[in-house]
């Protein structure tokens, strides 16, 4: 089943791991310009430059004797993120939503005393979670709250949406959903879900765990065929001016919805995944060839996110011809 899926998706124009990287990450993406990415912190100032809001910075970390601070530090906060600066692939994050008696609470339940965080503290600073194993700084961020719309789609953890951006134009979009599975955290390497999200509507396409295709969410038995994504122009129009504040031509641009403060870009990344293409049953080639032949690129980022809506918009959704289905059963069952 799998290896057919995968057979198709090739046929769809499947982009492998070579393509991206000398096909869009080094043709578009300046090398002078990835510490604007790769450090969290540069990027969170860029974003509040650029009048975008970010998660509230709560403290930084950039030594091993700084480690000793961290109980007074943490102790003005209920909730908090500890993150490495210049991690990726959500390696290295720590999300405790309540602290009660010098025990810290993570989404799932489980309890971890202050030596753990600051061992896993020490690690990061140490970069064990940096991308070439560098010295590392740690930053500590406020815990988003879950926009409401997405209370059962995602479990012990905020979901956010990765949009891939070429030239300025949204060119596909992905959903990740936190599970039991991956403690929480949105990372689909770790047992997050994947959703494909239409470009052209916000609606839920397909999705999968460990590549493997899911109707509902493993957790909370949530089916996917009814979910669409809210403020949908707004979050593509966030995604599309992420390329005039970084420069770079192809980008991975993470946003969450907090209930309180709406979309937030959380990291942008200059070499993003490729599991987008199966989350999503579809391929990138199609699209970069579309978005390669334009003769220059609009300036205006909402009138890029109108050419993209009409361009990439999904041409067969596996979610909602099931729930016709079920809406026919349902009205059967009512006549009889």
């Amino acid at each position: 089943m799998l290896l057919t899926s995968i057979k198709r998706l090739k046929s769809m124009g499947i982009i492998g791991m070579n393509q991206r990287n000398f096909g869009l990450v080094s043709r578009y993406n300046p090398r002078h310009l990835y510490p604007l990415v790769d450090d969290k912190l540069k990027t969170k100032e860029l974003a509040q430059k650029a009048g975008i809001t970010v998660p509230k910075l709560l403290g930084t970390l950039h030594y091993q004797h700084d480690v000793k601070q961290l109980k007074e530090t943490l102790s003005a906060y209920q909730q908090f993120v500890i993150k490495p600066v210049k991690g990726s692939g959500g390696k290295g994050i720590l999300v405790i939503t309540e602290q009660d008696h010098n025990l810290y609470y993570k989404p799932s339940g489980d309890a971890v005393k202050l030596t753990h965080i600051k061992r896993h503290v020490s690690n990061i600073l140490s970069g064990l979670h940096s991308l070439g194993g560098k010295p590392d700084s740690v930053m500590i961020e406020s815990l988003i709250q879950i926009d409401p719309v997405f209370a059962n789609y995602s479990y012990e953890g905020i979901p956010d949406l990765r949009v891939i951006v070429l030239k300025g134009y949204p060119i596909m979009a992905m959903l990740r959903l936190a599970t039991h599975a991956s403690d929480g955290r949105a990372n689909l390497h770790q047992g997050a879900v994947g959703v494909g999200i239409d470009i052209g509507t916000g609606e839920a396409l397909h999705a999968v765990q460990y590549g493997e295709p899911v109707y509902h969410h493993p957790d909370t038995r949530k089916p996917f065929y009814d979910l669409t994504v809210p403020h949908w122009n707004k979050l593509l129009t966030l995604a599309a001016a992420c390329y005039e504040i970084t420069g770079l031509g192809y980008l991975g641009v993470d946003i969450v919805l907090d209930r309180d403060q709406g979309p937030m870009i959380i990291e942008l990344n200059a070499r993003p995944g490729l599991s987008i293409q199966v989350a999503n049953f579809s391929g990138l080639a199609p699209r970069v060839e579309i978005v390669e032949a334009l003769k220059e690129v609009n300036p205006d980022p909402q009138a890029r996110v109108e050419f993209s809506k009409k361009h990439f918009a999904a041409v067969r959704n596996l979610f909602r011809p099931r729930r016709k289905i079920n809406q026919t059963r349902k009205q059967s069952s009512i006549l009889t």
